[in-house]
């Protein structure tokens, strides 16, 4: 009996040691485990971190590209991989960054397998120039689908990477979603045949590249960003240096009241207006509209005021001024550009001024005695349409008589044409009524009344046209 109790007793007692040695045996599993766990939180960590600090520092797009396919290689324990991102065409994949050893899933133009490279080297300088279009293998096929897929160590589409002698026991192939749109691919391959991809790394790799979509879409906006504030630095210089070009209050010429104004659509005005020093007894003013607008407009505004100051001094024909502009300046026009222009010639003693026209918006003259207000229309050309035959003929100058209280106002289409917010024109009849009741009052005046009633006609409307003006008034 004591022996019978004995045996039973010793076999509970190796039953209780195999259930403690199991328990540890599970213990130490769940150590191991949760070591990995954290381990790969930490990875990932690291690997988020690092992606931070790439867009809040001056970390190059390229160095950017290396950093998420060594942090998604060190996370899941792969060997080599890539980066492939779609073309600003939306036709291919571009490889952005391809690590060494990364498998070849690509075509490749050779007539067989003994034409592959045998040097890793010069596949992976083939692979750095190959884009990938839609239809060309697994990367196109991830890229249309936007669905991952892993490639065994069995797959035929590996033959290429196994015969080149590149890290591809395993692939695995991730689309970079973002906001509904396949910014691109990531590669990731493990060397060893054995380690095949779990369902955890799939999931682990899709969250990755979605991690990295999103960080490659805010280097892109941040970009657009840093990009538009350059840009919007060089427009406000380009602002700067026009307002130096255009004169920053009207003369004091004897005889006459002056005024002007020039009020951009954009940063830089493709708009023109001067006043010219032409001898110590004549005064010369002028105005001009570049067509088109913004940056190629200011150009070709700041050319012509070089030209015509050129041209002014001593000339008391304003059509022969025009006549030499156009001469400078068609050669270099563009078929599609041109200049509307009006030049009108003071003399401090004289109740005439002198007009010429090339093309350029009709004046609009106020007389005193009747409180009248009409346009003067000679005919004209505009400068850079024609080299001369034609614009010679039709640039003539024109005399206008006027008294005391009289008033010749010079302006761009941005005033007539200016647009309210249901696109309603300000018009002629607009104008006229403002220069009817401003220019008893003088030069000044006319203008400030004006650009007030065009800020008060257009509202909340943006402004579509450049707006220039000039007053002159006689004393």
């Amino acid at each position: 009996m004591s022996i019978l109790f004995t045996a039973l007793a010793g076999g509970s007692l190796g039953v209780a040691c195999g259930l403690i040695w199991r328990q540890r045996s599970i213990i130490r599993e769940l150590k191991t485990a949760r070591e990995r766990v954290v381990t790969e939180e930490a990875r990932v960590f690291d690997f988020l971190h690092g992606l931070g600090e790439a867009l809040n520092g001056t970390a190059r797009r390229a160095d950017l590209h290396e950093l998420i396919v060594r942090g998604v290689l060190r996370i899941l324990g792969a060997q080599s991989g890539g980066l492939y991102l779609v073309g600003e065409s939306g036709k291919e994949l571009h490889p952005s960054f391809v690590s060494r050893g990364c498998p070849p899933l690509v075509n490749f133009p050779l007539a067989s397998a003994k034409d592959l490279p045998a040097d890793l080297d010069a596949m992976q300088r083939h692979l750095r120039l190959k884009n990938v279009r839609k239809g060309e293998g697994v990367l196109a096929e991830v890229w249309e689908s936007g669905k991952a897929q892993i490639l065994c160590c069995g797959d035929d589409r590996l033959d290429v990477a196994r015969q080149t002698a590149s890290e591809a026991g395993n692939v695995a192939v991730a689309p970079l979603l973002y906001g509904g749109r396949c910014f691109g691919v990531l590669i990731v391959a493990r060397a060893d045949a054995t380690e095949q991809f779990s369902s955890a790394d799939g999931q682990v790799l899709s969250t990755l590249a979605e991690q990295s979509a999103f960080t490659l879409r805010s280097a892109e906006v941040f970009s657009e960003a840093a990009e538009k504030r350059r840009i919007d630095h060089d427009l406000q210089v380009a602002y700067e240096i026009q307002r130096i070009l255009l004169p920053s209050k009207a003369p004091k010429f004897q005889g006459y009241d002056l005024a002007g104004i020039n009020v951009p659509a954009r940063h830089v005005s493709g708009d023109y207006y001067d006043f010219l020093n032409v001898d110590s007894d004549h005064c010369g003013v002028v105005i001009g509209d570049v067509s088109g607008k913004g940056v190629p407009a200011s150009l070709i505004m700041a050319t012509c005021r070089s030209v015509i100051r050129s041209v002014a001094s001593g000339e008391l024909s304003p059509a022969s001024v025009l006549k030499k502009v156009n001469a400078m300046v068609f050669p270099d026009m563009k078929e599609d550009m041109f200049i509307s222009m009006a030049y009108v010639l003071l003399h401090c003693d004289d109740t005439r001024v002198i007009l010429s026209r090339a093309g350029h918006d009709a004046p609009f003259l106020y007389r005193a005695g009747d409180k009248s207000c009409s346009r003067v229309n000679p005919p004209g050309m505009a400068v850079g349409i024609d080299g001369g035959a034609v614009f010679n003929r039709v640039t003539n100058d024109f005399a206008l008589e006027m008294s005391s209280g009289d008033c010749l106002i010079l302006y761009t289409d941005g005033v007539t044409e200016a647009l309210d917010s249901s696109g309603e024109e300000f018009g002629v009849e607009n104008v006229t009524r403002v220069i009817v009741e401003s220019a008893p009052m003088g030069a000044d005046v006319v203008v400030e009344r004006l650009t007030a009633e065009l800020k008060k006609f257009v509202g909340e409307a943006p402004q579509h046209d450049d707006i220039t003006l000039i007053v002159i008034c006689k004393k």
